[in-house]
């Protein structure tokens, strides 16, 4: 055991206390207005870009930390600043992730920098997955790909449902499916260049948190894409639709629902490319969203406990009453559990270590029931107070509830995590 540790080195200490200073400089003081405004926090953005805190090369940057740690270290200390507005600087990483999972080397070269722009003018990307009637069963899409030989080109039709930054974004990554009959299996990833004819985005969702963060269905209607923005191109998928024809015509699955098709054998990202882009994306994000939960856990706990410490009631500060000061232990000693979730996750996925997506959805599903029990016990501590908006935790409340709804709800999370430890296909 004698390279185990939990010790951050001095690069990771110096980014987290570099994005936590942003998060409270300039996140924190931004929240209300722009939750008040529910429009997407532009000045921040670009105060992030011009110091390099959004773009590709610090994304690169923190995803080259062999550790894994860097990218959960700073999603934990933007969401702890505000989770709608780190959700508008962090939202992009979703479509990144679905380049890089299904993508060749040259189409992440191409199409990463440009989900950014950069400093002078950033821009932000979509990763467009759900459907009006597809959610947590990604396998029932029914978006298409259509390919038109004739013209070497990819023809989208379809309708995506609360995508974040849909019909704003730059760049679109979309899943679609090739072949239905295959279900989940038959889909493919494609990036719909900037300006293509025929893509739209929906009016603005209002929502009951995460404000800050744009979310909107998109649109495709002949959406009609060049044959190289199929991630991972067309002789890799239709090799892939082949072995999926075969095993059908074999009696074999063809997969199901999205939780926990084809997650229960140790796999990484090399695994990831065989199974539909979907839920590769999703394991590779699964610690990222739990860290992004994490934070709003951690800031809410730590207002309750700033405030229970200076409230006197009863001519005494309420910290010292039992029933807070052991209900706010409690939620610390939640908070630093988690971490250990998160970060074993993170670091299983960074190293190669056997990774059964388990561990993802463990993170994931601890993270988001942690920050709605940590936000609401927040509001308890602070009574009437906590329940206005002139506290923030009201806020936190609103923006955590989500974390246990997208990217996989608390039950699909459960679904993964039964299948992994049981090797049976839990329904």
């Amino acid at each position: 055991m004698s390279g185990f540790g939990l010790d951050l080195d001095d690069d990771q200490r110096t980014l987290r206390d570099w994005v936590r200073g942003f998060a409270e400089d300039v996140v924190r003081p931004a929240a209300a207005e722009w939750d008040e405004r529910e429009e997407t926090p532009w000045p921040v953005i670009r105060e992030a870009a011009r110091i390099g805190l959004y773009g590709f090369e610090s994304l690169a940057s923190m995803h080259a930390d062999p550790t894994g740690l860097s990218l959960q270290l700073v999603n934990e200390e933007l969401f702890r600043g505000d989770a709608g507005i780190g959700m508008s600087l962090f939202g992009t990483s979703l479509a990144v992730a679905g380049i890089f999972s299904a993508g060749t080397p040259d189409q992440l070269g191409e199409w990463i920098p440009q989900c950014f722009g950069d400093a002078a003018d950033p821009a932000v990307a979509a990763f467009c997955v759900s459907e009006p009637e597809a959610g947590s069963d990604v396998s029932a899409l029914r978006t298409r790909a259509r390919w038109d030989e004739a013209r070497d080109e990819w023809v989208l039709d379809g309708q995506k449902a609360w995508i974040t930054n849909g019909g704003i974004a730059r760049v679109h990554v979309v899943v679609a499916s090739v072949d239905p009959d295959l279900g989940a299996r038959g889909q493919a990833a494609f990036v719909v260049p900037p300006g293509t004819p025929g893509l739209a985005g929906g009016p603005r969702i209002k929502k009951l948190g995460l404000r800050a963060s744009h979310t909107a269905d998109v649109f495709l209607d002949g959406v009609r894409v060049p044959g190289s923005c199929l991630l991972g191109g067309k002789e890799k998928l239709d090799a892939r639709l082949a072995r999926a024809r075969e095993r059908l015509r074999s009696g074999g699955a063809t997969g199901g629902n999205g939780a926990g098709n084809g997650e229960r054998n140790g796999e990484g990202k090399a695994a990831g490319s065989r199974r539909q882009d979907a839920m590769a994306t999703f394991e590779l994000s699964r610690p990222t969203v739990a860290a992004q939960a994490l934070g709003i856990a951690r800031a809410a706990h730590e207002y309750a406990l700033e405030y229970a410490d200076g409230r006197i009631a009863f001519g005494r500060p309420i910290i010292e009453n039992q029933s807070i000061a052991f209900a706010l232990a409690d939620l610390r000693t939640e908070i630093d559990a988690v971490r250990l979730l998160i970060w074993r996750a993170a670091w299983m996925g960074a190293t190669g270590k056997p990774f059964d997506a388990a561990q993802g959805s463990m993170s994931k599903l601890r993270a988001g029931e942690l920050a709605v029990a940590a936000t609401e016990k927040a509001i308890q501590v602070l009574g009437g107070a906590g329940y206005s908006r002139e506290h923030p935790v009201e806020r936190m409340y609103r923006d955590a509830k989500i974390y246990t709804i997208f990217e996989g709800t608390s039950e699909i999370q459960r679904l993964v995590i039964a299948r992994a430890i049981t090797g049976r296909h839990i329904r």
